[in-house]
């Protein structure tokens, strides 16, 4: 029996076929989640997802969307650059495509945001066109089966990978073989205690026959993970307002608001009176925390800041704007911001 037969057959048994984006589907319902699931669980995607398309149903109601709003149904999904390409793609397709998703991998891979992978998960599970896709699950069941040696962010083993994934395409029943390529990856094939004695690849798998499944894919070699730190200028007006400011659309939580940022303590005062007209009444020092980003640590240490305004002529560089905490909340925000501001409730 091929590996293809072996993987369908497990599936029509074992396989998730209630998943939100499983019904009724679409290819901007398929592409919505497959760029969510990107370095996100699914019991984690499902809320999002679901309140996301009860929003933007379509593409085209996505397209004309602010882009604050966009940013503010993200928040706490993380990876930002995700939401924004997505909000750029969509309107993309509503210009260059009369808003329909392209259905050439050429057109989809030209999109922002959209790679190989991502592009042939929509050809196969909207359109049931053979396209393989390489995420995370899939490079693990496949490292493994064939004992793939490497790290797969090197490109030659993700070369390697792309062609078996390539060549083991059915020519049938295309989207739940993708399907169960993921599934497997998700349930069975997992990073750590993987349950290889029930899995039906079990006896080809490279891996679980000579060595143990746990050590393939390689690892990523190990970088010491620097640690960054920044200030927060949490100011709260007389009336209770705080200061947020738009971050710029490119870099960490690009696009988001958050509280100005100072890289030293000794900075606070003259920012606060110069650049925001903030007679400063109390300052008040909050605990510190860390936000872990994917390639560093941010230790963060808030100062509230409480004050009064004097009247002031904005800048047009000055992307501050005063809140109330219920109107800011409304906003696309960091996960972090959101849970300080609650705090300050």
């Amino acid at each position: 029996m091929t590996f293809s037969d072996q993987l369908l057959n497990w599936f029509d048994k074992h396989g998730r076929k209630d998943l939100p984006w499983q019904q009724n589907v679409t290819p901007y319902r398929v592409w919505l989640s497959e760029i969510m699931l990107q370095q996100t669980q699914v019991k984690t995607v499902i809320p999002y997802f679901e309140r996301f398309t009860q929003r933007y149903p379509d593409i085209n109601s996505l397209a004309v969307a602010p882009t604050d709003d966009v940013l503010a149904l993200w928040t706490g999904l993380g990876y930002y650059a995700r939401a924004r390409n997505l909000h750029k793609a969509a309107q993309t397709i509503k210009t260059k495509h009369n808003g329909q998703m392209p259905k050439k991998i050429e057109q989809l891979i030209a999109l922002p945001g959209i790679g190989r992978s991502t592009a042939g998960a929509i050809m196969a599970l909207a359109h049931n066109q053979r396209a393989p896709i390489l995420d995370g699950n899939v490079k693990r069941v496949l490292a493994r089966y064939y004992q793939v040696e490497g790290w797969p962010g090197k490109k030659p083993v993700e070369n390697k990978l792309w062609t078996l994934a390539e060549q083991l395409l059915p020519e049938h029943r295309i989207a739940h073989y993708i399907q169960a390529q993921m599934d497997l990856g998700a349930t069975l094939c997992t990073r750590t205690k993987p349950s290889c004695e029930q899995c039906p690849l079990k006896d080809n798998c490279q891996a679980f026959l000579h060595d143990f499944p746990q050590n393939y894919p390689h690892s990523k070699p190990k970088k010491i993970i620097p640690i960054k730190e920044t200030y927060w200028l949490v100011m709260q007006s007389q009336s209770g307002k705080v200061l947020l400011e738009r971050r710029p659309p490119s870099g960490i939580w690009g696009g988001l608001w958050s509280f100005p940022e100072v890289e030293s303590p000794t900075e606070i005062s003259d920012i606060c009176t110069e650049k925001f007209n903030l007679n400063i009444a109390t300052v008040s020092i909050k605990p510190s925390f860390k936000h872990v980003f994917s390639h560093f640590k941010l230790s963060i240490h808030p100062h509230l800041i409480e004050g009064t305004i004097t009247p002031m002529q904005i800048n047009e560089n000055n992307n501050g704007q005063w809140y109330k905490i219920s109107e800011a909340l409304l906003l696309g925000l960091p996960a972090p911001v959101k849970y300080f501001l609650h705090s300050l409730q």
